[in-house]
């Protein structure tokens, strides 16, 4: 019965795609496609759609749109299917907008003239990127197939931005003129993010099997981890310089690992204490939730309390333990960003650099690699959580 509700299911006329595709055919008629910029300080004059990239750029634009909508609505067993083929493949294409739109507008003789991407092309970025979800979801795919589409569309953008033809795009020159800061950025957000989640992991575990031992400390470590999460993180980078400080100042060798008030230090113990509550309670709950009937069928079978830990226990409770990490680490990519107000480095140097020069391509350069790094975590996990879920026995 469930596959013939999911047949039907698939037949009835969607109703988000419509709705998504006429917001999105609006938006990118009636705002600023992209803008033509003299150079990196002065306002740009933007070009709508038609201007910026002609009558075939804007019908094939209209018509990708048109098409998504009809689709939707009709009753075809593959409609999904040929939905997600117009839809990724344009997303993947989406650059080679910019590129027509460069062509046309880039005064020549100009090296200092650069184009960015305008409210209209955002626009339609994000909506067809909401399709991609309903469809996706509508269509159940498994998340492998899910991250591999979302490397060819990166893949394909990668190579489209690199090509010559998008040379003078304003986020292409901010990139050029600091690539070596990028990498280095690039490798401090990873290292902060995901050394802050392992180190908190291992702290999770052994608080949760305190309380699992011991049922007088559920509440106060539970306490303790609240209190911590609801300190806003910018005070809690603010109370660590101060201690932080004296440390370094009382004990050079702390010095000379670059422990001080500000830098890697505070940030990297904010984040930890930032990871420890939803780490703490999914260790928790997995570990006890585990069914007490599988447990005494290993004691019946004469395992010890050793084997009933590694070889029933924590396999049960790994998904939900996973999913406590897929929960911390895009929390802690997100958090790491911040951490650049302290002088901790990685992307959030450039958002916040870009705020202070009013250079909105740089703080572009910084929150679309978070945002990238936030998703293929959430992917990754997300499948090795599923992967890790045990599977019933078959007669």
């Amino acid at each position: 019965m469930p596959s013939i509700k999911l047949f039907s299911s698939r037949l009835l006329p969607n109703r988000v795609i419509p709705a998504l595709g006429l917001l999105a055919l609006v938006l990118v008629w009636i705002l600023d496609f992209g803008t033509i910029q003299p150079n990196r300080i002065v306002p740009g004059t933007g070009h709508g759609l038609l201007s910026a990239v002609g009558w075939w750029g804007a019908a094939v634009v209209s018509l990708v749109l048109v098409v998504t909508v009809l689709l939707s609505i009709m009753p075809l067993r593959i409609r999904f299917i040929l939905l997600l083929g117009v839809v990724a493949l344009s997303l993947a294409m989406l650059p080679a907008l910019l590129d027509v739109f460069a062509t046309r507008h880039l005064p020549e003789g100009s090296p200092y003239a650069r184009s960015s991407v305008g409210p209209g092309f955002w626009s339609l970025l994000f909506f067809l990127s909401l399709m991609l979800i309903e469809i996706l979801g509508r269509l159940r795919t498994r998340r492998g197939i899910q991250l591999l589409l979302l490397l060819l569309i990166a893949g394909s953008w990668l190579t489209l931005l690199m090509s010559d033809g998008l040379e003078s795009l304003s986020l292409v020159r901010e990139f050029n003129a600091r690539p070596d800061k990028f990498a280095q950025a690039l490798w401090t957000h990873l290292a902060l993010a995901f050394g802050a989640v392992a180190i908190s992991a291992c702290l999770a575990f052994a608080l949760a099997l305190k309380m699992i031992r011991s049922a007088a400390w559920q509440r106060p470590i539970l306490g303790i981890v609240s209190f911590l999460q609801t300190i806003p993180s910018l005070a809690v980078f603010g109370l660590l310089i101060a201690p932080l400080s004296a440390l370094s100042a009382a004990f050079p060798l702390l010095q000379e690992m670059g422990i001080r008030g500000i830098g890697w230090a505070p940030a990297m113990l904010a984040l930890i204490a930032y990871s420890l509550l939803p780490m703490v309670r999914n260790t928790f709950v997995a570990l006890s939730e585990v069914p007490e009937s599988l447990v005494d069928a290993g004691r019946g079978m004469g395992m010890t309390e050793r084997q009933l830990f590694f070889q029933v226990k924590l396999p049960l409770a790994l998904p939900v333990i996973i999913e406590g990490v897929r929960i911390t680490t895009i929390q802690a990519i997100g958090l790491t960003a911040v951490a650049a107000l302290i002088g901790a480095g990685g992307f959030g140097g450039f958002i916040f650099q870009g705020l202070g020069q009013a250079a909105m391509d740089l703080v572009l350069l910084g929150a679309l690699p978070t945002i990238a790094l936030a998703l293929v975590a959430d992917a990754l996990f997300s499948m090795l959580a599923t992967a890790l879920k045990p599977t019933p026995a078959t007669a």
